[in-house]
């Protein structure tokens, strides 16, 4: 949460002109917190504090403001000075401002760009969205094989300032072929004299291009790296993908898993919440809670077929919320583990008939707990007025807990086997989690319930 006592001092230096403590503020301050400090600024003013610092600090300190604020920014600034700030960014968090801003302001900004510089954000941003060439960044440290020890740690130390990272150093050929890798301590403790290509280590972890940017960074954290070479289909290595990414990718995975949980449609929204217009809320909203809208009719056209049922042993709707609750949470359970299993790829889609055997363990574990309790609950709570229809109350219990037992093991099943479905059909299994087991486990359970009663009850 930014400061909000910070946001009137900023203010008021800017209204004076007090470049010398804005300064001193950016210099002493982390980038991220500089960042956060400025959210509460308008553009005009982030662009008056950020121009007060160096241009290395004024790049960092923008690659931690929010997509909003760096668009907001970007389209207010002067030519020249958005170059010098791209050219001051990352590589790939440049080439994702880029993708970013409107066209219209790309084909301006580009020209004005060292070409070295343009041809690097070109290729980055030339990869398709969701794979590993669209998050990689080109700025890494590699060595020739015929290097000496000691030649190599030269080269690092000059390139060092301008590099991601240099604590793993990428060994690639006179083709950019990547036969090996160096981590900086393997770099200090061989002696001086000894040559790249007999101390590096010929075995390396890496990811292609096209692979899905959510598997590189289940590679990153499985292997427990600070970086991941990224290679083409001949094996050059292009660019890497580093911890700091693979951690931002997976929360983005992680948002858009949620956001599909509760049936929320369309691309992730990066945006700060409230710049987001409401129109499109209301879109990304409105499929499912329609659809799921128009199959609740299906419910009420249960509820009607079987009101000779309800009508004739009032005491039924008593218990209706408990079973559709429960059936609820029986569901979901089953299905937030499943869909956990899948995303950490557990579990495979063809795994359905071992995933449904357990379910279906668990489910029957559950129901007899469910039914002891909910017979114990009729029993000592069940309302004294005539409401059995004249049927004895152990037998309408009865009823009510056998129905009970069936909807949890049902649920339980239908949460497990739709994530699974769905990861069959190569749709997101979250998709489904949620929006339509919840529909799902209303109508299986009505049906459930008045089928059990009718059939016990013979009415």
């Amino acid at each position: 949460m930014k400061n909000i006592l910070l946001v009137p001092e900023l203010r008021e230096m800017l209204a004076e002109g007090d470049k010398e403590n804005l300064r001193e503020f950016c210099q002493s301050t982390h980038p991220a917190e500089i960042a956060e400090f400025l959210s509460g600024l308008t553009a005009e003013e982030i662009r008056n504090v950020l121009a007060c610092t160096d241009p290395r600090t004024r790049a960092m300190v923008f690659g931690y403001l929010d997509v909003d604020s760096q668009l907001s920014l970007a389209s207010i600034m002067e030519r020249s000075d958005l170059a010098g700030l791209v050219s001051n960014m990352s590589h790939d968090e440049r080439a994702d401002l880029i993708r970013r801003m409107p066209e219209e302001e790309t084909e301006i900004l580009m020209p004005v760009i060292a070409r070295a510089e343009r041809e690097d954000i070109r290729r980055l941003t030339s990869y398709p969205e969701g794979t590993a060439g669209a998050v990689m960044t080109s700025d890494y440290a590699a060595l020739s094989p015929d290097l000496t020890v000691d030649e190599a740690i030269k080269k690092l130390r000059l390139e060092a300032p301008d590099k991601e990272t240099i604590y793993y150093t990428y060994v690639v050929d006179d083709q950019r072929t990547l036969v090996g890798f160096l981590s900086l301590k393997d770099l200090i403790l061989a002696r001086p004299t000894q040559k790249v290509k007999d101390v590096m280590h010929p075995d390396v972890i890496y990811a292609r291009l096209d692979e899905d940017q959510e598997e590189v960074a289940r590679k990153i954290g499985k292997y427990d790296l600070l970086a991941i070479p990224v290679v083409n289909g001949g094996g050059a290595l292009v660019g890497i993908v580093t911890h700091d990414d693979a951690f931002d990718i997976l929360r983005q995975e992680q948002t858009e898993d949620l956001e599909r949980f509760m049936g929320l449609t369309g691309a992730v929204q990066e945006e700060n919440y409230l710049a987001v217009p409401p129109v499109v809320h209301f879109r990304r909203r409105a499929i499912w809670i329609v659809t799921l809208a128009l199959l609740g009719l299906v419910s009420g056209a249960i509820l009607q077929l079987f009101q000779d049922v309800l009508t004739g042993v009032f005491i039924l709707a008593f218990y209706m919320p408990m079973l559709a609750g429960t059936g609820g949470n029986a569901g979901s359970q089953a299905a937030t583990v499943v869909v956990r299993a899948l995303a950490l790829q557990q579990i495979r889609a063809s795994d359905i008939a071992r995933v449904l055997w357990k379910e279906l363990r668990v489910s029957i574990m559950l129901s007899v707990v469910l039914v002891a309790v909910s017979l114990i609950r009729i029993f000592l709570f069940a309302p004294r007025a005539d409401t059995t229809g004249g049927f004895s109350l152990p037998r309408v219990g009865t009823v009510v807990a056998l129905a009970l037992g069936l909807q949890v093991i049902t649920s339980t099943l239908i949460g497990a086997v739709l994530p699974l479905l769905a990861a069959k059909l190569k749709v997101d299994p979250a998709v489904v989690a949620s929006p339509a087991l919840a529909t799902a486990v209303d109508i299986t359970g009505l049906l459930i319930y008045f089928g059990t009663a009718k059939l016990m009850l013979g009415i």
